[in-house]
Protein backbone atom coordinates (compact mmCIF):
# COMPACT_ATOMS: atom_id res chain seq x y z
CA UNK A 1 0.00 0.00 0.00
CA UNK A 2 2.17 2.98 -1.32
CA UNK A 3 1.50 6.38 -2.63
CA UNK A 4 3.27 8.06 -5.10
CA UNK A 5 5.02 11.50 -4.22
CA UNK A 6 6.07 14.11 -6.98
CA UNK A 7 9.05 16.95 -6.63
CA UNK A 8 8.61 20.11 -8.21
CA UNK A 9 11.72 23.08 -8.59
CA UNK A 10 13.93 22.90 -5.43
CA UNK A 11 12.14 20.07 -3.97
CA UNK A 12 13.31 17.51 -6.86
CA UNK A 13 17.06 19.26 -6.46
CA UNK A 14 16.68 18.67 -2.93
CA UNK A 15 15.19 15.09 -3.73
CA UNK A 16 17.69 14.02 -6.25
CA UNK A 17 14.59 12.39 -8.31
CA UNK A 18 11.07 14.02 -9.79
CA UNK A 19 9.06 11.27 -7.64
CA UNK A 20 8.93 8.20 -5.59
CA UNK A 21 6.80 6.22 -3.41
CA UNK A 22 6.38 6.19 0.09
CA UNK A 23 4.02 3.86 2.58
CA UNK A 24 -0.03 5.05 2.38
CA UNK A 25 -1.73 5.38 5.82
CA UNK A 26 0.29 8.35 7.60
CA UNK A 27 -0.51 11.67 8.28
CA UNK A 28 2.00 14.67 5.84
CA UNK A 29 3.58 15.16 8.98
CA UNK A 30 4.82 11.31 9.51
CA UNK A 31 5.59 11.56 5.76
CA UNK A 32 7.65 14.86 5.58
CA UNK A 33 9.51 13.38 9.04
CA UNK A 34 10.60 10.46 6.55
CA UNK A 35 11.24 12.19 3.73
CA UNK A 36 13.59 14.57 5.75
CA UNK A 37 15.38 11.27 7.19
CA UNK A 38 15.92 10.08 3.53
CA UNK A 39 16.83 13.21 2.21
CA UNK A 40 18.85 15.49 4.48
CA UNK A 41 18.93 18.99 5.73
CA UNK A 42 17.99 20.44 2.44
CA UNK A 43 15.04 18.62 1.63
CA UNK A 44 14.22 20.02 5.04
CA UNK A 45 14.91 23.28 4.71
CA UNK A 46 12.08 23.17 1.20
CA UNK A 47 9.48 21.08 3.27
CA UNK A 48 9.59 23.60 5.88
CA UNK A 49 8.16 26.45 2.93
CA UNK A 50 6.56 24.10 0.85
CA UNK A 51 2.75 23.22 -0.43
CA UNK A 52 1.35 20.12 -0.54
CA UNK A 53 -1.17 19.38 -2.94
CA UNK A 54 -3.66 15.69 -1.79
CA UNK A 55 -4.91 14.20 -5.96
CA UNK A 56 -4.72 17.67 -7.12
CA UNK A 57 -6.20 19.42 -3.82
CA UNK A 58 -4.05 21.85 -1.36
CA UNK A 59 -3.76 19.65 2.03
CA UNK A 60 -5.02 21.60 4.96
CA UNK A 61 -5.30 19.09 7.37
CA UNK A 62 -1.43 17.54 7.64
CA UNK A 63 -2.71 15.50 10.81
CA UNK A 64 -5.09 13.21 8.21
CA UNK A 65 -4.11 9.78 7.02
CA UNK A 66 -3.27 10.10 3.60
CA UNK A 67 -4.64 6.69 1.75
CA UNK A 68 -3.31 4.44 -0.89
CA UNK A 69 -2.87 5.37 -4.21
CA UNK A 70 -3.10 9.01 -3.85
CA UNK A 71 -0.40 11.36 -5.19
CA UNK A 72 1.20 14.08 -3.01
CA UNK A 73 2.70 17.06 -4.97
CA UNK A 74 5.82 19.09 -2.96
CA UNK A 75 5.64 22.35 -4.23
CA UNK A 76 8.27 24.91 -3.20
CA UNK A 77 7.69 28.86 -3.17
CA UNK A 78 8.35 29.69 -6.94
CA UNK A 79 10.16 33.30 -7.93
CA UNK A 80 8.61 35.44 -10.45
CA UNK A 81 5.16 35.92 -11.23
Amino acid sequence: MELTIRYFAGARAAAGRTEETASAGRCLDELVGELVHRHGDRMAAVLAVASFLVDGVACHDRRAPLPAGVTIDVLPPFAGG
